[in-house]
């Protein structure tokens, strides 16, 4: 199983012009998106596990600034092989998947911390330090 999330990217075309001075106007359009994996393994976390999971790996997934930003839509728990629509239709138009979705690194080889405890890479916290 892995975890699918779906985020919304937006760009500031009030920033354009902006001198930089005073506030930036704001003009913001819908640019897309992008989507993430995160590998689960083969059972997957209950829905309080899952909910702190995404709380972690939202920080790996938004960031925002005065020209553009990118904000979490939507997750859900998936099958190994599922595709999102976008490599699904790579794969039918172009025979090959040139732009996957992004796989997330396990939380353990970036060294995820929350409130002085380490998460290893079965999402159960560890008491290691």
């Amino acid at each position: 199983m892995k975890l699918h999330i779906t985020c919304q990217y937006e760009e500031n075309y009030g920033a354009h012009g902006w001198s930089g001075e005073g506030e930036c106007p704001q003009h913001w359009k819908m640019k897309g998106g992008e989507d993430y994996f995160y590998q689960l393994g083969a059972e997957t976390p209950n829905e309080e596990h899952l909910a702190e999971l995404v709380t972690v790996l939202r920080t790996r997934c938004e960031w925002a600034n005065v020209g553009s930003r990118q904000y979490m839509v939507s997750y859900c728990v998936v099958a190994d092989d599922y595709m999102t629509d976008y490599e699904q239709s790579q794969l039918e138009y172009d025979g090959e998947i040139t732009y996957p979705a992004v796989m997330l690194l396990p939380l353990a080889e970036v060294g995820v911390q929350i409130n002085g405890t380490w998460y290893d890479d079965q999402y159960e916290m560890s008491g290691q330090e």
